[in-house]
């Protein structure tokens, strides 16, 4: 540990510093991780409220009160930062446009991208030369390049989530806490005695909080009945509300009695939604499929190579899958996974890593295969 201080003083000592603080305890962490360090960051607080604040149950307020709290006492400046207009015309866009074409979006990854390193640094962040955040991540330089490396707690690992920023984001981007396992973040907090230590995490969507997802997808697209049909035999189970409340793979919430049932294939041209019956149906399950529009954190590592061993993830879990990549075209692969994967849904980002998931080497999104 005292090797890793060392360093990271010598490493961020003479630069000017921006802090996103957001209220919850990881990014107060990141506040008392430099100020023990002698460095005097300034904070951020980035404001994105429910888009009509009656309707939606929103707890910004409070979170406003903790950033305020903590950069008090750390004796640091705190700005609100307005990306309300930002975050519903891109991220809501994004989101909605997915959805709308029978696709699984992920919005935070995007708001990474479009809002915390992207409107952020158009409103403020440029004058700085880092931002840091709260995120279990942690990046290492080699050859005056700048890679995205796994933190060492696989459970909170956000690399996922930050796999589609841009390389000028990634150079930008400094993550104090992400070396440290979230019970020791959550010690330091109690330790320090920060006004937050106890508070739980944020669930739900970046930014949005307590807001139900399908009623957020709902407010924009609606509903769209059609009919629910067994994939095996056409028979008609029932009917859905719009395949846009649907992914692939679930299993919850489809609300139909006899099953389990999984959800396995939409038709967007007839709004059909196929289910499979059982526990562990194998149209869950597909062991090779295609990515496209593949985004490069750092650079392309493989050259010339056409196949390549790899791990990867398709959602925010603790498992790495060892895989090979096989170039395909031009941004364009396809997984060919060591084994089975539940519900590989078009629109996910696939993230891909090195083969022993340290170096996080970016992202495509799943297509149609």
């Amino acid at each position: 540990m005292h090797d890793k201080k060392e360093h990271f003083m010598e490493d961020y000592k003479d630069k000017k510093i921006a802090v996103l603080l957001s209220g919850g305890v990881d990014s107060s962490v990141v506040v008392y991780e430099l100020a023990r360090q002698g460095l005097h960051p300034d904070c951020f607080y980035i404001k994105i409220g429910p888009e009509e604040q009656e309707e939606w149950d929103c707890s910004s307020e409070e979170d406003l009160e903790m950033a305020t709290a903590v950069a008090a006492r750390y004796g640091c400046k705190l700005q609100v930062v307005d990306c309300h207009k930002e975050y519903w015309e891109q991220v809501t866009k994004y989101t909605m446009d997915k959805v709308r074409n029978g696709f699984t979006p992920n919005p935070d990854v995007m708001c990474n991208r479009l809002i915390k390193f992207g409107a952020f640094n158009e409103k403020s962040g440029q004058d700085y030369d880092l931002i840091a955040t709260g995120h279990y991540a942690r990046t290492e330089i080699e050859d005056g390049r700048k890679w995205l490396v796994t933190s060492p707690d696989p459970v909170k690992d956000q690399t996922d989530f930050l796999a589609q920023i841009y390389d000028w984001q990634l150079r930008k981007a400094f993550f104090p806490i992400g070396h440290y396992m979230k019970d020791e973040v959550r010690e330091i907090a109690r330790r320090e005695h920060l006004v937050n230590a106890k508070r739980r995490d944020s669930q739900g969507i970046c930014f949005l909080g307590k807001i139900n997802y399908n009623d957020y997808i709902r407010r924009y697209l609606g509903e769209n009945p059609g009919d629910v049909l067994e994939f095996e035999t056409g028979k008609k189970i029932g009917m859905h509300r719009g395949l846009w409340f649907h992914t692939i793979g679930q299993r919850h919430g489809l609300g139909f009695g006899g099953g389990p049932w999984y959800a396995v294939k939409k038709d967007m041209e007839r709004n059909v939604l196929y289910v499979s019956k059982g526990y562990d149906p194998q149209m869950a399950y597909k062991k090779d499929f295609p990515i496209h529009d593949f985004h490069f954190l750092t650079c392309d590592p493989w050259g010339e190579a056409t196949s390549v061993h790899v791990t990867f993830k398709i959602r925010h879990t603790p498992e790495y899958h060892p895989a090979q990549l096989e170039r395909t075209g031009n941004g364009e692969f396809t997984v060919h996974s060591e084994c089975p994967i539940h519900g590989v849904a078009p629109g996910q980002f696939c993230v891909i890593y090195d083969e022993n998931h340290h170096r996080c080497i970016g992202s495509g999104e799943i297509a149609w295969g």
